[in-house]
Formats: structure tokens, sequence, C-alpha cells
């Protein structure tokens, strides 16, 4: 089974390493997209050095841009790579514009998704994050959300 997870801020790769790890102790196939969104080298390398992450398999440098543009951009990108690794799952994190552009393409290539940290809201549709994790949420196979102390 091939995973292809969707990557490109610090939060996601901090919640990347361990699952990264998971999927390779199960022996699935990850492939890892970076979109690019965090690029600097201490707000996105050091952590896949530091968390021991895989090196990314893509690099989009998709960033510095307004919401539509960077959105458009990874979409167009990330089609492009799931049409050359036909992954079985797109692995999606938190609730950024790289997150939005990867539930828009495996949707609309039918692929299933996965999302991580899934149902959190904020209830205020003016945060672009909300609209990412609304939608990230309803297009989204499976949803891991994140625990929570009761």
């Amino acid at each position: 089974m091939k995973i292809l997870t969707v990557v490109g801020a610090r939060p996601q790769f901090i919640k990347a390493a361990p699952v990264s790890r998971a999927l390779a102790r199960e022996g699935l196939d990850e492939v890892i997209v970076h979109t690019g969104q965090h690029f600097d080298e201490r707000m996105s390398d050091v952590f896949f050095d530091e968390l021991s992450i895989p090196k990314p398999a893509y690099n989009l440098h998709v960033n510095s841009l307004g919401h539509g543009a960077m959105t458009g951009r990874m979409l167009e990108a990330l089609e492009e790579v799931a049409l050359k690794e036909k992954p079985d799952w797109f692995l999606i994190y938190g609730d950024t514009n790289s997150t939005l552009a990867g539930a828009l393409c495996a949707a609309k290539l039918h692929i299933r998704i996965a999302h991580v940290e899934s149902g959190l809201r904020s209830y205020n549709r003016k945060m672009p994050e909300e609209i990412n994790r609304v939608v990230a949420d309803h297009l989204s196979e499976l949803l891991w959300p994140p625990l929570s102390k009761i």
C-alpha cells in the first residue's frame, strides 16, 4: 500500500515524525511531499533532520503567495505527483493551505484521504484555517482527532 503524505508547515513536520515511523514499521510505502509552505531551513529542514523524518521525495517550492494562488499551485503540482505515484491514500495534517490542497487533489482523483488532527473547530469562518479544516474533514474518509484528557 502506498501512502502519499502531504506536509508543508512546522506543525505538520512534528506530527508526521511518529506517523512516518509507524508507517515504516508496518511496511507501508510512504512518499512524502513537501509543499514548501514553510521553506526556510530553520522552519523546515531542521525538523526533518532532528526528528529523523525521511527526506521528502518531492518539494513543490510553493510559498510566499496569497491563499488562492498558493493553494492552486499546490493543487496543480500535487495532481502531477499523484498521477505519477498512484497512491492508495493521501495523508494530510492540520489546517494549512497544504492540507486543503492535498484534500482537494485526492478527492478529485478519487483517492482515499486520512486527516490527522481532524475535528478541531473555531467556528470562525473568517479564519482561513477554519475553512481548510471543515473542507478537509468533509472530504476525508479517516479522521484522526487529537487526543485530549477528559
